[in-house]
């Protein structure tokens, strides 16, 4: 094992996140429009380095250009032209996807935004077309390819990120990612990774109690593995269970336990107004944002080294804005 266990990232890089070349704004469709989203390029775009892709241009089709569909042909799946199904991009579009996916392996890659309903960048529902009839339950050729192999990556599609709560999980766990490549360094080690998982215990058991208890014996367990092996396990498990979104029940219960650390250094009458703030969150009437100011107070009065190191307290950049209504 090797002797640094520090967390502590020395330097920051920047975060790249992938994104498909519509979404940020560049004409890239079939009629050459884009789907430009506001939250991406007035939000994110300060934040994020964005490699943005399009697998249609990448494997040489021309914008405008035909439409184009998924279908299904006695268990195959085909890329094919919408007007003219003779016309197919299966073999090319497959080809490109590995190639591209390879590349971006090699960039500590900390997130995906997609288009939605696309054949090629879909994450979910996109339409499957089979004899005749489209069902709404398939995955874009490229976005699968993406996904088999960068399991641990985020990935989320454009429009759900209107949802609040589905914005703030993947942003979360964009950073989560980010965090850990930080403190690894580049160089990998079991001590790093457990320093960091001492920084997420809370986040863990907010987003998935049972992950956290897995995690933990993971860790115990650390000397079971080689250096590598346990660094793929571990950062594929941890993003899992980022991805379980933290429930308002699961957030109150880590709330309650955060207390536990202050019962010394209040009074009674602080206290229960500190369940009294816990328990207004846990029923919809406060954000998450409210009982957090009220830790963040009791801690800059009684500092807490372990409580100060928790992501679950800023898992983002507050300019976000993302606990406001959660």
């Amino acid at each position: 094992m090797m002797s640094n266990t520090s967390c502590e990232p020395t330097e920051r890089t920047s975060i790249k996140v992938g994104i498909s070349a519509c979404v940020l704004g560049q004409k890239v469709r079939f009629d050459s429009g884009h789907k430009s989203n506001k939250f991406v390029t007035e939000s994110l775009t300060p934040l994020f380095e964005f490699i943005a892709v399009c697998p249609e241009v990448g494997i040489g089709m021309s914008v405008p250009r035909p439409a184009i569909r998924l279908v299904s042909n006695e268990e195959r799946l085909a890329l094919v032209e919408t007007k003219d199904s003779s016309k197919e991009y299966t073999d090319e579009m497959m080809a490109y996807s590995q190639q591209k996916v390879q590349q971006l392996k090699q960039q500590d890659l900390c997130g995906y935004i997609v288009c939605a309903n696309s054949p090629t960048c879909g994450m979910e529902r996109v339409k499957l077309y089979s004899k005749g009839s489209a069902t709404k339950n398939g995955v874009g050729l490229y976005t699968h390819t993406l996904m088999k192999q960068m399991p641990w990556l985020p990935v989320e599609e454009d429009g759900r990120l209107n949802d609040p709560v589905l914005k703030e999980n993947f942003i979360s766990r964009v950073f989560g990612l980010k965090d850990f490549y930080d403190c690894m360094g580049g160089k990998p080690s079991r001590g790093k990774i457990v320093a960091f998982h001492s920084r997420y215990k809370l986040t863990l058991m907010a987003h998935d109690p049972r992950a956290y208890k897995a995690l933990g014996k993971l860790v115990a367990n650390v000397a079971d593995f080689a250096e590598d092996e346990f660094y793929d396990l571990y950062r594929l498990k941890f993003m899992q269970a980022l991805t379980q979104r933290a429930s308002r029940k699961n957030n109150s219960n880590v709330l309650m336990h955060i207390q536990g650390y202050f019962k010394k250094c209040l009074s009674s009458q602080q206290r229960q107004e500190f369940r009294d703030v816990i328990d207004q969150y846990r029923q919809g009437f406060l954000p998450l944002l409210g009982p957090l100011i009220l830790i963040k107070h009791y801690l800059s009065l009684y500092p807490d080294g372990y409580l100060q190191s928790q992501k679950f307290l800023t898992p983002h950049p507050q300019e976000l804005k993302l606990r406001y209504s959660l």
